[in-house]
């Protein structure tokens, strides 16, 4: 080593920038790291080490920009921060030094994504409150209000349906009265007088079983136990009337017969 080198040693220890470059290297860190460490752009620390403080923003940034490296690498942040002071021969510190040290630190300063999303909650959170207040407002009593309620007329009741009916066919004489049972091939099922209170069960098993008699009124019918209509009105003659449940059921009550007065012209017969 020749001795312009060896006088020239003890100024570059002397340096901050030199102080922080030997601290980083003992630790075996390199500049890169120090950058993620502290949030510091590489840039602005190979300045420090250079000792090129006008690439900075400003003083304080220097300030700040040097504690957080030292902190990074164990060193003495407040005593390098004086140093840096004197070497820029702003030695004379007053009450608002710390402050702006602090500010300046960008390992104390929150990340700008931090900031982003806080400010991004802020309006998401205010967005919500204005439309819930909107729905507050509109399901409110001048809301209530606008609602008409329904007029009790309205309301629709079903009307009952009658039950089906089903089951076997039963003819009861009411009087002594002759019928005949057949069915749609005219083969004669039953034909013969029943007495009053005697029945016949229409076979289940006739094709389309139909009846003939003279007097249909004297004939009560029942499908399944249950009453139909009769099969036609007094001293009346009916033919073809079909015997099955659903024909029995769908067909109307018979119309009254009406009798003609007795003639009392000269043609009448006693």
């Amino acid at each position: 080593m020749t001795e312009a080198e060896g006088g020239s040693d003890p100024l570059i220890v002397e340096r901050v920038g030199d102080k922080l470059r030997a601290a980083r290297t003992s630790v075996g860190l390199d500049l890169a790291d120090i950058a993620t460490k502290t949030r510091i752009p590489q840039r602005h620390l190979e300045a420090i080490e250079s000792g090129d403080y006008s690439a900075l923003p400003s003083i304080t940034y220097a300030v700040g920009f040097v504690k957080a490296y030292a902190r990074a690498v164990g060193a003495d942040e407040v005593g390098l921060a004086k140093c840096l002071r004197a070497e820029l021969g702003h030695d004379g510190e007053n009450r608002h030094a710390q402050l702006d040290d602090d500010i300046a630190d960008p390992a104390r300063v929150p990340p700008r994504w931090l900031a982003w999303s806080a400010a991004l909650i802020v309006i998401l959170i205010a967005a919500g409150y204005g439309i819930w207040r909107s729905g507050a407002l509109e399901t409110g009593p001048a809301a209530i209000a606008t609602e008409a309620p329904e007029p009790a007329n309205s309301i629709t009741i079903a009307a009952p349906q009658p039950k089906p009916v089903a089951g076997p066919v039963v003819l009861t004489a009411q009087d002594d009265v002759w019928f005949r049972i057949y069915d749609k091939n005219d083969k004669v099922l039953f034909e013969g007088v029943k007495k009053k209170g005697e029945t016949y069960p229409v076979p289940t098993d006739a094709d389309t079983p139909m009846i003939r008699t003279g007097r249909a009124d004297q004939i009560a019918v029942t499908v399944g136990g249950q009453a139909v209509p009769a099969l036609g009105p007094a001293e009346a003659t009916v033919k073809d009337v079909v015997l099955t449940g659903p024909a029995l059921v769908a067909r109307p009550a018979p119309a009254a017969a009406t009798t003609a007065p007795p003639s009392t012209g000269a043609a009448a017969r006693p």
